[in-house]
């Protein structure tokens, strides 16, 4: 539970009786957590490890491999032969009726590459490996961030339930305190029943955040293919942040990343593109030989012969200067692509330096400053000094801090999970 140690004042004596009913009103409300945290809780690397195992979008890259192995089957083939009949002089007039003068010829047929054809072919098939495996290291990063993303935004539910537990307890404890009071006279019934209905408000946004904290645990399961969450809670520190290196450090390690090696397996795919392209440009010699028989005098004889394409490179001159134009495409985009994670990287390092920055401040001044407020408040409250709008206030005052340091930590997390994505290492240890 978030700040479970209370914090100290000797110069305020709090009256006992307040804190014991806070404290039962929080063993009641946590009583139910407490019930079903008997499963054993999940951590950040397990949640990573069966997302890693069981992702489905990660499973497809063996297939793809196993279908690029089959493409290369295919490539290292020679060209094809091909078997043929031909028959003539048949089914003609006079002397050329029925098939008595008919010329039958069988042949055989294929084709002589030239140029280096066949291993251009074999080597663009392989240059397509490397581009899958990038593709799937990036993949795995984008699966790992969004777990990491999702693991900590679940977190931080879990961790505003927690806090939602102790407003519901203050609740309960301000409605007893308002209504002992009205008891004796010292208040109005209106304020005990505004303090019921502040009761019953905390509790509905109670249940709210339950109900948010199993749709994002069912979310969080959703990315290793489950289709129900098999853990009840998550263990981790919403807090730990770790550090960092500066941000031309970082940047570096972006330009050196899966999402960037990406363009340079593409490069690799260009350049085997624009080989084979050129490759065209040589003409292959297609030969054919067999052999014909003569129905009418009953001989045979043996028949070949050959062609080759006239003028195959000023033919093919513009398929490589689309070739050539594809891959220096690549240096572009790649370009651009650098440009638009420099601008990404840039605000997620900023902004999660600023969070950790607030998140320091809120615990070392903010924090301390609003519990003291809080119980001087109530003290004056009972004494008859303050009014119960000002309780009230100082008691959503705590609570709304307590949120917003949630809140920040939580961003200041899912900017870390963010920056070891797009920079493919981690910054703290989890």
């Amino acid at each position: 539970m978030l700040f479970g140690t209370p914090i100290k004042n000797e110069r305020c004596a709090v009256p006992r009786h307040f804190f014991i009913q806070v404290f039962c009103l929080l063993a009641l409300a946590s009583s139910a957590s407490l019930a079903y945290a008997g499963n054993k809780p999940l951590t950040l690397p397990e949640a990573l490890s069966r997302a890693m195992a069981q992702n489905p979008s990660l499973q497809v890259f063996d297939l793809r491999l196993n279908g690029l192995e089959g493409r290369r089957i295919t490539a290292d083939q020679n060209p094809a032969l091909d078997a043929g009949l031909e028959v003539e002089n048949f089914l003609g007039s006079d002397d050329l009726q029925g098939v008595d003068g008919a010329e039958y010829t069988l042949s055989l047929s294929s084709v002589l590459e030239f140029g280096g054809k066949r291993q251009a072919r074999v080597n663009l098939v392989d240059s397509r490996y490397g581009r899958v495996e990038a593709e799937r290291r990036a993949e795995t990063l984008d699966v790992l961030g969004k777990v990491t993303q999702r693991f900590v935004a679940t977190l931080a539910l879990q961790e505003k339930l927690a806090l939602a537990a102790e407003a519901v307890a203050l609740a309960g404890a301000t409605h007893e305190i308002v209504a002992r009071r009205a008891g004796r006279g010292a208040a109005p019934q209106a304020e005990v029943m505004r303090a019921r209905a502040a009761l019953t408000r905390s509790r509905i946004e109670q249940s709210r955040l339950r109900a948010a904290y199993e749709s994002r645990k069912m979310a969080l399961a959703s990315l290793w293919g489950d289709t129900g969450p098999d853990f009840q809670i998550l263990e981790g520190d919403l807090f730990q942040f770790g550090s960092s290196a500066n941000f031309d450090a970082l940047y570096q390690r972006v330009s050196d990343s899966p999402a960037i090696q990406i363009y340079a397996s593409e490069q690799r795919i260009r350049e085997a593109e624009i080989q084979l392209t050129r490759s065209q440009s040589e003409s292959d010699i297609r030969w054919q030989v067999g052999i014909r028989r003569f129905e009418e005098t009953d001989d045979s004889a043996l028949v070949a012969g050959f062609s080759v394409p006239l003028f195959s490179g000023r033919r093919n001159r513009g398929e490589v200067q689309a070739a050539l134009a594809a891959r220096d495409e690549v240096r572009f985009r790649r370009e651009d692509t650098l440009l638009r994670l420099h601008v990404r990287l840039y605000d997620a390092y900023h902004l999660r330096q600023q969070s950790i920055e607030a998140v320091a401040q809120i615990r070392s001044q903010m924090l301390p400053d609003l519990t003291e407020a809080l119980n001087q408040t109530r003290e004056a409250y009972e004494r008859g000094r303050y009014s119960y709008v000002e309780w009230t206030a100082a008691q959503r005052e705590l609570l709304s801090a307590r949120q917003a340091l949630v809140d920040t930590a939580t961003t200041a997390l899912l900017n870390q999970a963010l920056i070891e994505q797009l920079t493919a290492q981690p910054l703290a240890d989890r």
